[in-house]
């Protein structure tokens, strides 16, 4: 019997809840900071190589006497 009202006890208490849900949702934005982060370092390091390539292979016509 009296484990039945410990466990009762320990079931319907909710102290630390608050806690438990900061830090579930912590760590969900945190892990969707870092799928954004990992998603968007591909694109940006190919527009990154490809503005090097236009900038090291582009001539610059002389425009005569001003």
């Amino acid at each position: 019997m009296r484990s039945e009202n410990i466990l009762k006890t320990f079931l319907s208490d909710d102290a630390g809840a608050v806690t438990v849900d900061f830090v579930i949702l912590t760590a969900a934005i945190c892990t969707l900071g870092a799928a954004i982060v990992l998603t968007v370092i591909g694109g940006a390091r190919d527009v990154g190589d490809t503005t090097t390539s236009s900038l090291t292979t582009a001539t610059i016509d002389p425009v005569g006497p001003l």
